[in-house]
């Protein structure tokens, strides 16, 4: 992106079970819910059964802690994709 560019800002979709979720395409979604009390942050593929999406096996669940560590990576993860 350059600097010209502003990043535009992205609205979640709020789901029937009140969590809040971002499409990375049909079928991988970013979510962000509670479960128990605490959140968390899944990142996951989703399938198509009976025309409703249904989260599948693959993908993981991130408590708030292990989310804030994944972000301080990004940096890092970026510049690793850069030298690769």
């Amino acid at each position: 992106m350059s600097d010209n560019e502003e990043k535009k800002e992205v609205k979640p979709i709020k789901g029937d079970d009140g969590s809040l979720y971002f499409e990375l395409d049909d079928k991988k979604r970013v979510t962000v819910r509670k479960f128990k009390g605490k959140l968390y942050v899944d990142i996951r593929e989703f399938y198509e059964k009976d025309g409703e999406m249904l989260p599948g096996k693959k993908g993981i669940s991130l408590n708030l802690q292990n989310w804030e560590q994944f972000r301080s990576l990004i940096d890092s993860i970026d510049q690793c994709i850069t030298d690769i």
